[in-house]
């Protein structure tokens, strides 16, 4: 077996491993010649996370059969901490099945793999009638303004704009983003839409991955599931997905 995956940074991995701790504390990655993924759903099953990171991504990357493993999410995290923004990070495994991790030019690492835990966990079916694309720093700072009076985040959107509201015993908070503001860099609606969300799920995945990513994709449709894609730099694909609120 040989699997060898190389950054020439540390951000990516940051971010990955920031938005995967967000719903689960053991992670089983699964790499091929076409790269490394990773999909989890955290245990009340409200959230599904899916990572698919590309072989051409990396600085290097060598894979000759399909590999797995498992990792406890705050062990790895603390090593990969351990990289300043510049450094390089490769990863492989030994033949007594241990994690090498090669930090910069002189730090190594070694830590136990643990079993895999992977299960089949599909993605849902849906078709979205609304999206939006909202730069991340203006969508953390909508979430704060809504987390002030309300712990969800309702989300309306027409053809010219997107409304951004909760409401809360204290009282209700409105947020408005028009077509062709630079915040809002896209809005492409087939039919209004309007659904409500968790915002402990919401903040916790956007402070993760946010700073690293430009622009955050909103995909739904009138009390659905929502899709969140962040645009990170060197990685192919982060997708969140997150179970409306239903009234009850």
């Amino acid at each position: 077996m040989v699997f060898s995956a190389k950054t020439n940074g540390s951000d990516e991995w940051k971010a990955i491993i920031s938005a995967i701790s967000t719903l689960v504390e053991e992670a089983t990655f699964e790499s091929t010649g076409e790269g490394i993924t990773f999909r989890g759903m955290d245990p009340s099953h409200v959230a599904l996370i899916d990572i698919a990171w590309p072989n051409s991504a990396f600085e290097k990357y060598e894979c000759d059969s399909e590999v797995k493993f498992g990792v406890r999410i705050d062990e790895f995290s603390k090593l990969i901490k351990r990289a300043d923004k510049k450094d390089t990070i490769e990863i492989s495994i030994s033949e007594d099945n241990l994690l090498l991790v090669t930090i910069g030019k002189n730090k190594k690492y070694k830590m136990r793999l643990i079993e895999s835990s992977a299960t089949d966990t599909p993605l849902p079916k849906i078709s979205y009638n609304a999206k939006i694309g909202v730069t991340s720093t203006e969508f953390d700072k909508i979430l704060g303004d809504v987390q002030v009076v309300s712990e969800y985040l309702s989300i309306n959107a027409t053809t010219t704009n997107a409304e951004f509201s909760g409401r809360g015993d204290s009282g209700e908070a409105v947020i408005t983003l028009e077509k062709g503001m630079p915040e809002m860099p896209e809005i492409d609606v087939k039919e209004p839409s309007i659904a409500t969300y968790s915002l402990e799920y919401l903040n916790s995945i956007v402070k993760a991955v946010g700073t690293v990513a430009g622009t955050v994709i909103c995909e739904y449709s009138t009390k659905m599931p929502l899709r969140l894609e962040f645009k990170v730099a060197n990685v192919g694909r982060i997708h969140f997905y997150l179970a409306p609120r239903v009234e009850s």
